[in-house]
């Protein structure tokens, strides 16, 4: 790894610890529900840019001697499937067929995708994922107590609409009140944050 670090050009973030990192920004993160985020940034760009499957490729991307590895199924709601719990990450400094992985990219497609489905709604999981989440990934993020290993608790979201145009309809309210920075209380915005409400009780 830390030979991948210095060449990467990242190896002054080796000394940058938790200390630095903005606890307010940390404390909003770790506040978002699923409803909070855009699941699928590059949605409204698809009648420029048509989505290419090879998006979906599991494995290392090279370029020069630099080796990565690229895991897309880490991230599926992105690309509009139902996200599972994903494969250990690859160990690309032991990967050797590199351009023979790239040139068949269609089997790692399959792979990818074969365990998931379309996403009905953008921030869809299957059973277990957000406990996987919370239990692996989570923690990693937010730094846990000195002197006793914390429990992270699995939150209670709402899944929001269910219905795919309701689900576009709630997207597209959160992203415009968003833009703007309101907050529900104020009065002029209170006909968008009940439309925002009862686009997702659907």
């Amino acid at each position: 790894m830390e030979s991948w670090v210095s060449r990467s050009g990242l190896a002054s973030l080796q000394r940058t610890s938790l200390n630095k990192i903005d606890t307010n920004l940390v404390s909003a993160l770790d506040e978002l529900t699923p409803t909070d985020v855009i699941w699928r940034p590059f949605e409204d760009h698809r009648a420029w840019r048509v989505f290419d499957e090879i998006c979906l490729y599991r494995g290392c991307l090279k370029w020069g001697e630099t080796v990565v590895p690229y895991l897309p199924d880490r991230c599926l709601r992105q690309f509009g499937y139902r996200q599972y719990v994903p494969s250990p990450p690859l160990d690309c400094m032991m990967a050797t067929d590199i351009d023979v992985d790239w040139i068949s990219y269609h089997q790692s497609v399959v792979d990818v995708i074969g365990s998931s489905s379309v996403a009905t709604t953008p921030s869809e999981v299957v059973d277990g994922y957000l406990e996987w989440y919370y239990r692996v990934s989570h923690p990693r993020l937010v730094p846990p107590h000195r002197d006793a290993p914390r429990e992270v608790p699995v939150p209670v979201c709402d899944a929001g609409p269910s219905d795919p145009d309701w689900a576009r309809v709630s997207t597209l309210i959160r992203r415009y009140l968003r833009q703007v920075n309101v907050e529900e209380e104020d009065p002029q915005f209170s006909d968008l944050f009940e439309a925002l409400h009862i686009s997702r009780s659907h």
